[in-house]
């Protein structure tokens, strides 16, 4: 299969489950030609399947903002044609899933016939998508899609109720590679960060308010009173600089690393003993999964999709959204030496219901579907 994949290509969760399922696919025999303005930070450049193509967004003076949209649909025209693509899977709906409907529109009238997935991952939903200024087209280029999927049963349902859309969704949860992400013996580097043997805690994240990365140093500065620990921070974003006015204001910076974007995040979490995640929303929770595949429990909130994910008691516990003392009570739990080993062999048993060649084949089912569909549609037609 001929595969067109449209994503955002930086370290957020829809680009990077876009990217890793494109590597996927291409190590399973597709094609798999990738359609977005920068180089995604998980791509496969080695794989003999694995395509890039940049769209090249012109700056005009009359334009105060570059016409992204208009420029990626010209660029989805040019690749479906010259590399004969049989599908279109657009992850995040703004803009993509609408530009592939224009693109749609432009091919048709040059006899070509390309199907459109489209995959919803949260805030072009619940966040994003929900903005008046958005909504219509949104709502219009969902129902347009021929295949529309979401990460979790939590953003389906969010979807119906908030948009009047008609289309089936279809569940796929995101997933891990578990050949990458598995505990590595790194213990130099724990040594190095906590040399007398301190807990370590970990957060990663783009640091956007909706990730209430504040709540995570208040629940470290409330653990390290009671058990010597460390945190570690991966990632950056705009609450970058209050996270650290306020490891002043609470004198732990001494504590707490901020190591920035990584890529080898895997890592990081190997050495960990906790992953903090005090989300005020998450269609699912993908850097927990990560984590939980490096045998690292998970201390979350229960929004959004999250519980489908850490279940409570066993991978980790889940508190309502903004109780720092419930959390803090619960990582105590976690880090006493009697709990956290059967608490790390659960994260990874639960992680291991998510590795990538279970998931997968339900996205190409999901190909083959809409594929199928559009065929009999063009032969009832002719």
């Amino acid at each position: 299969m001929n595969i067109g994949v449209v994503c955002y290509p930086t370290f957020g969760g829809s680009g990077v489950v876009a990217t890793e399922l494109g590597n996927a696919l291409a190590i399973r025999g597709h094609k798999v030609h990738f359609i977005t303005y920068s180089q995604p930070v998980r791509l496969d450049f080695f794989s003999a399947n694995v395509f890039y193509h940049e769209v090249n967004i012109p700056s005009y003076p009359l334009f105060q903002h570059a016409p992204y949209e208009l420029a990626l649909a010209s660029k989805m025209v040019d690749i479906v044609q010259f590399e004969k693509l049989d599908i279109l899977h657009v992850h995040y709906a703004i803009p993509h899933a609408s530009a592939a409907f224009m693109a749609k529109q432009i091919l048709k009238t040059k006899g070509i016939n390309i199907p459109v997935v489209t995959t919803l991952h949260g805030t072009d939903i619940t966040l994003v998508g929900k903005d008046s200024s958005y909504e219509p087209v949104v709502t219009f280029s969902i129902n347009q899609s021929d295949g529309v999927t979401a990460v979790s049963n939590d953003l389906r349902e969010e979807t119906y109720k908030y948009f009047a859309v008609e289309k089936e969704i279809v569940v796929i949860p995101n997933f891990v590679n578990l050949e990458r992400f598995q505990k590595q013996h790194k213990e130099h580097f724990r040594a190095a960060i906590a040399p007398f043997g301190e807990k370590l805690l970990v957060h990663t994240s783009n640091f956007r308010g909706v990730k209430r990365v504040q709540d995570v140093l208040k629940i470290f500065d409330k653990v390290r009173r009671k058990i010597p620990s460390k945190l570690l921070l991966v990632g950056d974003g705009p609450e970058r600089q209050k996270m650290e006015k306020l490891c002043r204001t609470l004198k732990i910076c001494g504590d707490v690393r901020f190591l920035g974007k990584l890529d080898a995040v895997e890592e990081v979490l190997s050495v960990c003993d906790l992953f903090l995640m005090p989300s005020e929303k998450e269609s699912f929770g993908l850097a927990a999964l990560e984590a939980m595949a490096c045998e690292v429990p998970v201390i979350s909130t229960n929004a959004g999709g999250i519980p489908e994910l850490n279940l409570d008691g066993i991978t980790g516990f889940v508190s309502n959204i903004g109780d720092v003392d419930d959390m803090v009570k619960n990582a105590l739990y976690i880090l006493e030496d009697a709990n956290l080993p059967q608490f790390r062999a659960n994260a990874l048993a639960r992680a291991r219901e998510f590795e990538v060649d279970k998931i997968v084949p339900r996205y190409e089912e999901v190909y083959q579907k809409v594929i199928n569909e559009q065929l009999q549609e063009v032969t009832t037609t002719a």
